[in-house]
């Protein structure tokens, strides 16, 4: 991956929706290069997927340490919820980490259920600090 790769990861990540063409016409290359260039990435699996990115009015990350080994469990009941966006099983102190989307009475119902597999503790997200997503 070169420079110029690293320019199209960036625009794309800005936005997906340009045509190659107008990307191209942002780094100086045709359309049809940066098409090129667009399906070696994903091809050598630099590029995974091209996504939605969706503005949420609230975000939890929640850690679970889970008591017994019902893993399985766990995660057939999390994925079946609407709410959790994510839910990566980790190292380290906590079990998994699940990032949720929920409002405030579907977030004490959750809790509920995800007590019966073991602890958890909830961290609110209460200001996106990221700089690509304070830019104006």
């Amino acid at each position: 991956m070169d420079s110029m790769d690293k320019k199209i990861i960036e625009i794309l990540q800005e936005n997906s929706r340009l045509t190659n063409k107008e990307i191209g016409a942002m780094i100086h290359l045709t359309g049809q290069a940066v098409g090129n260039r667009i399906i070696k990435l994903v091809e050598n699996g630099i590029i995974r997927k091209f996504s939605v990115e969706i503005e949420y009015p609230k975000t939890q990350f929640i850690r679970v340490f889970m008591d017994r080994n019902n893993f399985s469990d766990f995660e057939q009941f999390v994925n079946s919820c609407e709410a959790v966006s994510s839910i990566y099983k980790v190292s380290g102190q906590a079990c998994y980490m699940v990032i949720g989307h929920f409002l405030d009475d579907s977030l004490n119902e959750f809790i509920q259920e995800i007590s019966k597999y073991g602890r958890y503790s909830v961290e609110a997200v209460v200001a996106d600090k990221t700089s690509r997503n304070n830019m104006i």
